[in-house]
């Protein structure tokens, strides 16, 4: 009997998919065309940014919008090597300020226009919990439809159990899948699309069930099993959203072995042989050695050989071009902006020293610096200039919105760019030239979650974590990266650390002498004396994994915390007695008068670190960084891409021992 689709399950199963980050349009390799002018320029969002560091020997971990310091006048502010000949800009006038060498386009006259006042929430149903299961479908239903996805599962988990024989029990249990998923609570979509499978195997539905779990194994990085589940559909249903799903992941896979061993067990998947043919030819992984695959792929799905030839690659050279596009924002030379810049020059003084340390030891790169201001529409500008295109390497920019335009412009224009401050993930997903400097927040969880199965003997753990977006997807991906190794975590909750009796309701019912280990996934002021409160309270010495901000905490004493097992994520450590930064801290002193903050290092070792690739590798040097494993860093603990990742992999553990800091895990010992 041919399978027809109810409205509701049809509306869900595409929402489901397409609402979310991932499945929205992904950019198209033509050439870039100059921006249309926008009627205004509007302000863009900051992308999440590492503060300097407080405390001499520690680093806070960067996960909020860098402050300004204390108000001082730089005796002098890094300069920037002369522009290209034949620009096709000139740099405006500046104030005193701003140096020669940086262009900074024209700024929009206009500002952009008011947001509209945000729409107050719709009221919850009022009679959640109710005994009767046909009204909890309905509040299900209605909680999806609010985004209130985990009250949804609450309401409908009840009615989904064998046990309860509600006669909607499968739609329940794929409502549940829906909203998990659209909470990005994979592993509780897993489970119920499980059940659903084996409990109520005749269900009409089921071919909606596959087509969800497909996207739950890609989710988890099981591609494997997703496309195993996608081939299990009969061959009439969902033909075009099988592909569109396949598009949006495929790209993501990073390791050109996972890609082999797919194409050889899944010879017949079009989509598969596209997405390894596009990261061949655009992609920066195509070697002598790969002619006759590609050549195969072209023949067999028939792909336009123009746009799948690889471009020659890049010759080595004596010397590099690095385009540097940050916010120096030079048009606004008023005190409070100039504060509130001044991480940005901070981070550019670092880069010069670094081209001067490489300068010294035979590998000269050539800085060009573009003011890209606080808006989108000065970066087009920026993009538009011919002379970018010739750039070997790009850094920058710091916000959100303009890193997603130069991530595909880099793309497009098959350059590296490397994002020197975000630590959002989703930027370099499916991008093979864009990286970002620091790990992000997903690889911080997985790699804490990878120490403490390694440390912690009891593999149980409770996590805890503040009421932000930032911080939920923290904890679900430390709960996923850790059951994952066979660990349990046996409650994931989220905390409100301005409510007193939010961060109670956190610990009520855990027994802290009963697990193996804490997480706390917060940088709120009030988080640490609450949780070492509440540890003190059930005279437990569970150890605590949480922020090395915690140590920037004037409410939390480093006593404290020295004097109970508190390990910290710690991505922004340096060691103050290491030689590089002994060294780099010096000549800094030497240039600036003043002492170097993070962001000061963060030029230095990001520079340093692609400056020196570029001269061992040349300008193309994806599958080299990818084939190697983390390295000490000249002034940070480590820095490395292996496998093919675009998100530094290294995150230092540090703990205080006699209020000494100590890496738990250096390089090399995982």
């Amino acid at each position: 009997m041919r399978h027809t689709r109810t409205p509701l399950l049809l509306c869900l199963l595409t929402s489901a998919v397409l609402a979310l980050p991932g499945f929205a349009q992904q950019p198209v390799s033509r050439p870039a065309l100059p921006a249309p002018r926008p009627a205004a320029a509007a302000k863009t969002t900051p992308a999440k940014v590492a503060p300097p560091a407080a405390r001499a020997g520690t680093a806070t971990t960067g996960r909020t919008a860098p402050k300004a310091p204390a108000a001082t006048t730089r005796s002098t502010t890094p300069t920037a090597p002369a522009r290209p000949a034949g620009a096709a800009a000139t740099p405006v006038s500046a104030p005193k300020s701003a140096k020669a060498g940086i262009y900074a386009p024209p700024s929009a006259a206009t500002a952009g226009p008011k947001p509209a006042p945000a729409k107050p929430a719709p009221p919850r149903p009022a009679n959640l919990g109710s005994t009767d299961p046909n009204i909890r479908y309905q509040n299900g239903k209605t909680l999806i439809g609010q985004l209130r996805y985990e009250l949804a599962m609450q309401e409908l988990e009840p009615l989904t159990r064998p046990g309860a024989r509600f006669e909607r029990a499968p739609e329940a249990a794929y409502l549940y899948s829906v909203a998990a998923t659209r909470a990005k609570k994979w592993a509780e979509a897993e489970q119920m699309l499980n059940l659903l499978r084996t409990e109520y195997p005749a269900w009409v539905g089921l071919p909606d069930a596959f087509f969800l779990q497909a996207q739950v194994s890609f989710e988890q990085g099981d591609t494997d099993n997703a496309l195993r589940v996608l081939s299990q559909l009969p061959a009439d249903q969902l033909g075009p959203e099988r592909e569109n799903m396949k598009a949006v992941y495929l790209p993501r896979i990073k390791d050109k072995l996972q890609f082999q061993t797919l194409l050889s067990r899944y010879p017949q998947d079009a989509a598969l042989g596209r997405a390894y043919a596009d990261k061949l030819a655009n992609g920066g992984w195509y070697t002598d050695a790969d002619k006759a695959t590609l050549d195969q792929l072209i023949t067999q799905l028939s792909l336009d050989r123009t746009r799948y030839t690889p471009r020659p690659k890049p010759a080595k050279k004596s010397s590099y071009n690095v385009a540097v596009l940050l916010p120096f924002e030079f048009n606004d030379p008023g005190w409070e902006k100039v504060r509130k810049n001044q991480f940005v020059t901070d981070l550019y003084a670092g880069l010069r020293i670094a081209q001067d340390s490489l300068q010294r030891e035979g590998r000269p790169v050539q800085l060009f610096s573009y003011d890209t201001g606080a808006d989108t529409l000065q970066l087009k500008q920026v993009l538009a200039l011919p002379e970018l295109a010739g750039m070997d390497l790009i850094i920058g920019p710091v916000y959100k919105s303009g890193s997603k335009l130069l991530a595909r412009y880099a793309q497009q224009r098959q350059i590296v760019c490397v994002n020197p401050l975000s630590q959002d993930g989703e930027l370099v997903l499916d991008n093979g030239w864009h990286y970002l400097f620091e790990p992000s927040s997903a690889t911080q969880a997985r790699q804490a979650a990878q120490f403490a199965f390694n440390q912690f003997t009891a593999r149980t753990a409770v996590v805890l974590y503040e009421d932000t977006n930032d911080e939920a997807a923290f904890a679900q991906a430390y709960k996923t990266a850790y059951e994952a190794l066979g660990g349990k975590v046996q409650a994931l909750r989220r905390i409100n650390s301005d409510v007193d009796e939010s961060v109670a309701a956190g610990f009520a019912g855990i027994d802290l002498k009963s697990i193996g280990h804490l997480v706390v996934a917060s940088d709120h002021r009030k988080a640490g004396p609450a949780v070492l409160g509440a540890i003190q309270a059930q005279g437990a010495r569970v150890p605590l994994l949480t922020y090395a901000s915690w140590m920037d905490n004037s409410r939390v004493s480093l006593g404290q915390l020295d004097s109970r097992d508190v390990y910290f994520i710690h991505p922004k450590y340096l060691d103050k007695t290491a030689p590089g930064v002994r060294r780099f801290r010096q000549l800094y002193l030497q240039r600036q008068n003043l002492p170097p903050s993070v962001f000061a290092f963060t030029g230095f070792e990001l520079l340093y670190y692609f400056g020196s690739q570029l001269h061992q590798n040349g300008a193309a040097f994806q599958a080299n960084l990818a084939a190697s494993g983390p390295v000490s860093g000249s002034v940070f603990q480590g820095l490395g891409y292996p496998g093919g990742a675009h998100d530094n992999q290294y995150v230092p553990i540090t703990k205080l021992e006699r209020l000494d800091l100590e890496v738990l895990n250096p390089v090399g010992v995982r």
